[in-house]
C-alpha cells in the first residue's frame, strides 16, 4: 500500500491516484518552480511545452531545491526524455497517460524520494568514483539502477552506461543499504527501481524497470524479498 504523498502539477497534466493528495497546479514552468517551493510536494507532474519557462528550465529549478521533489514528465513529446533524465526526472511518460502506468511512476518516485531522504539523513554520499578510459570520473548514486559484482570488480548499471568501481559489493551495501537491496551475492538493485517478481526457472527474479535483465533471488533472500513487497 503506497503511503500518502503530495503531490503539484502543471494545469492539465493530473490524474486521480490512490493515495496521493494533489496540493496545487500550476499553469506554466514558472508557477510550478514558485509553487513547488511554496507547497513543498514530494512529487511534481510536468509537462514539456508551457509559457514562461519550459517543463526542462522548471525541472533544472526544482531539482535544485533542497530536498528536491521527484519530477515525473507527462507529455506528448517524445523526443525530450534525454534532457528530461539530464534535468533530474523520474521517469517521462507519453500522452495519452496509462493510469496504471502513472501510478507506477509515482510509486517509484515515492520509494526513490522516502529512500533518498533516510539516506541524506545518514549523512551518506550521493556520488561515487568510477574508472573510465578517460581517468577517473563521478556518477550520481541516485542514477545507478544496480551495481553487479563481477570477478575482481563491482560494474554500476545505469540507464545510459556502466561504470567500473573500487568498492565491494559489501561495503555498498553497507553504506547504501537504504537505496539498494541485495538480490543475490553478486548484485544488489535500487529499491526506487523495483517492479515486481517474477518466476523465471521455477525461482523468484526481479523485474527491474528500464532493465531487461531480471537477477533471480537467492534462496537466502527470498523471505526478505517477499516481505519487502508487502512494504512497497
Amino acid at each position: 500500500m503506497m503511503s500518502h504523498w503530495r503531490a503539484s502539477a502543471c494545469k492539465g497534466s493530473w490524474k486521480k491516484i490512490e493515495g496521493v493528495e494533489v496540493v496545487g497546479q500550476a499553469a506554466n514552468g514558472a508557477d510550478a518552480v514558485a509553487l513547488a517551493g511554496e507547497c513543498l510536494p514530494d512529487i511534481v507532474l510536468m509537462d514539456i511545452r508551457m509559457p514562461v519557462l519550459d517543463g526542462i528550465q522548471a525541472a533544472e529549478r526544482i531539482s535544485a531545491m533542497t530536498p528536491p521533489p521527484a519530477v515525473i514528465f507527462c507529455t506528448a513529446f517524445d523526443d525530450f526524455a534525454l534532457r528530461a533524465f539530464d534535468a533530474q526526472a523520474s521517469a517521462y511518460l507519453l500522452k495519452p497517460l496509462n493510469a496504471e502506468e502513472l501510478a507506477q511512476a509515482i510509486k517509484r518516485a515515492a520509494r526513490l524520494t522516502r529512500a533518498q531522504l533516510n539516506h541524506s539523513s545518514a549523512g551518506g554520499r550521493r556520488h561515487l568514483c568510477c574508472r573510465t578510459h578517460q581517468g577517473v570520473n563521478l556518477i550520481e548514486v541516485d542514477k545507478v539502477i544496480l551495481f553487479q559484482a563481477e570477478e575482481k570488480y563491482v560494474t554500476a548499471v545505469l540507464a545510459d552506461r556502466q561504470a567500473i568501481l573500487s568498492e565491494t559489493l559489501k561495503e555498498l551495501e553497507a553504506e547504501f543499504g537504504t537505496l539498494f537491496i541485495r538480490v543475490n551475492r553478486s548484485v544488489l538493485v535500487a529499491r526506487a527501481a523495483v517492479d515486481g517478481l517474477v518466476k523465471k526457472a521455477g525461482r523468484s527474479a526481479v523485474i527491474v524497470h528500464g532493465l531487461n535483465q531480471r537477477p533471480v533471488v537467492s534462496r537466502r533472500q527470498e523471505s526478505k524479498w517477499r516481505q519487502l513487497l508487502t512494504e512497497l
